[in-house]
């Protein structure tokens, strides 16, 4: 893994994968169904803060990338949910997939913001959250999810809760490029923390803000920090990032609140961003439809010098321009 002037992560294989695929030697990957939340909450500084966890660097995909709360979809995200706010059918409209894909990947969302935060959004009603979802029989729970010991529709079941989706706004979908080994469409949501609720901590003491040890095997810092922060840290090279993620916190700069974020959700374009590659005289020219920051021209000569990325989540872990 590499950067260049900015924070942006460039995979090396990727050139010597783009030709293959140009010349018909590689078959992309089929890609699976991906969630990522935003979540926010209002800071003191003005404007809304986003939750970020920063990858081990030790991870063979991405590591040392700041990312989100995400990952693949289990198959046991299909089974029945107690559910509340908009309908399947109405996700299904809104993210242009089938009613039992919405649940899916609604489900999935909401299923990894409390295994990779401790966040969640469900209460014991319709309109109720709960209050605080930490503590020894809280964490069994959230470990027993993480090592797909316990199922979310169960864990829901059990405890009597209900899939709170109208506290989730869809935002953005990405598909990694045909030419990554492991690919994944994924849809970013963004949703507000709710009251009472705090993010658990990340990675050893002493590292960083809510640096304790906490949720995620695959993160070592947690943090709360506004858009235009990690923006700016990104452009200066400072913080590493993957495309879907510096994009989703350029979109997020303009809101004042996270109310306002959640309530302009509705809005957003869902179009899949799908980059796009091609040989030219050579060389080889990369490029995200929508978001020419990222477009990258490679020369003949820099076939190992790597590309830009244009992240997913792994299977259980941050997911951040994650997947996609």
């Amino acid at each position: 893994m590499s950067s260049t002037t900015n924070g942006q992560w460039y995979p090396p294989e990727w050139p010597d994968r783009i030709r293959a695929l140009a010349n018909g030697e590689l078959t992309p990957a089929e890609p699976r169904r991906a969630a990522t939340v935003l979540l926010l909450r209002d800071s003191a500084s003005g404007g809304p803060a986003v939750h970020m966890l920063r990858r081990r660097a030790s991870m063979a995909f991405a590591g040392g990338a700041y990312a989100y709360p995400g990952g693949s979809v289990d198959p046991r995200d299909e089974r029945p949910v107690a559910w509340a706010g908009p309908s399947r059918a109405q996700w299904a409209v809104r993210m242009g997939v089938d009613p039992d894909a919405a649940q899916t990947i609604v489900c999935a969302a909401v299923r990894e913001t409390f295994e990779e935060s401790g966040v969640l959004l469900a209460g014991p009603s319709a309109d109720t959250v709960v209050a605080d979802p930490t503590g020894e029989d809280w964490e069994a729970d959230r470990a027993a999810l993480v090592a797909h010991e316990l199922s979310f529709a169960d864990f829901l079941a059990r405890r009597g809760l209900v899939l709170r989706s109208d506290l989730l706004g869809a935002w953005a979908r990405w598909i990694t490029p045909e030419f990554e080994p492991r690919r994944y469409d994924t849809w970013f949501f963004v949703a507000a923390l709710p009251e009472g609720q705090r993010t658990l901590p990340q990675g050893p003491a002493g590292s960083g803000p809510e640096g304790t040890p906490g949720a995620s095997t695959e993160a070592d810092l947690a943090l709360w920090i506004r858009p235009e922060e990690a923006a700016a840290g990104y452009d200066r090279g400072e913080l590493l990032m993957m495309p879907p993620t510096i994009a989703t916190l350029r979109g997020l700069q303009p809101y004042a609140t996270a109310a306002d974020a959640l309530a302009a959700a509705e809005a957003q374009d869902l179009t899949p961003v799908l980059a796009r590659a091609r040989l030219v005289d050579g060389g080889i020219e990369l490029s995200w439809p929508g978001h020419d920051e990222f477009t990258k021209h490679i020369a003949r000569t820099d076939a190992g010098a790597g590309a830009p990325g244009g992240g997913e989540p792994d299977d259980s872990g941050p997911s951040g321009g994650t997947p996609a």
